[in-house]
């Protein structure tokens, strides 16, 4: 996931000390980008004004409880942004310093595979009718394999590795 972001000290506070991941030590050691390591993944962040995804990401962190107490750990520093953090039946839903949405499920083999530690899923939310042309773009121009199904409404499911996925909902 690439956004950009004004700050590194905030994002490190966010991603590092409250998500509990961990910054690439070999690429974009500066003080103008820095990328952070989910698994096989990464957000990369370089310096500029916010972006903000219109979504949320799926990330697969083990440890619920100890997410929850890094995540408190930070709230002070990070007061005065964005930052907030609630709790749900599977997840917890983490928003970053300028507002961007991150869902930290536990590991589960049935929904994410053998992911332990990982993003398997980028959602976006698109506009009413626009799931099926998403779903016809990604194999016919890239090659990638996708889905259309009708649950709470239509959803684009692109296969985008082993275990990942981009979901247009």
């Amino acid at each position: 996931v690439n956004v950009t972001i004004p700050d590194q000290r905030l994002a490190t506070l966010f991603y590092v000390v409250g998500l509990g991941l961990t910054r690439d030590p070999y690429l974009m050691t500066s003080d103008n980008n820095m990328w952070v390591n989910v698994g096989r993944s990464q957000f990369h962040l370089p310096a500029d004004k916010p972006q903000v995804l219109r979504g949320h990401t799926g990330l697969v962190i083990a440890g619920r409880a100890a997410l929850l107490e890094r995540l408190a750990s930070v709230r002070k520093k990070l007061e005065g942004t964005k930052f907030s953090f609630t709790e749900h039946n599977d997840y917890v839903e983490a928003t970053c310093p300028w507002g961007n949405r991150i869902r930290c499920y536990e590991p589960d083999v049935a929904r994410f595979g053998r992911i332990t530690l990982g993003m398997p899923y980028v959602e976006f939310d698109v506009p009413v009718g626009t799931a099926r042309g998403i779903a016809g773009f990604y194999p016919a121009i890239i090659g990638a394999p996708a889905t259309v199904t009708n649950g709470d409404g239509t959803t684009a499911r692109v296969k985008v590795g082993k275990d990942q996925y981009l979901v247009f909902r």
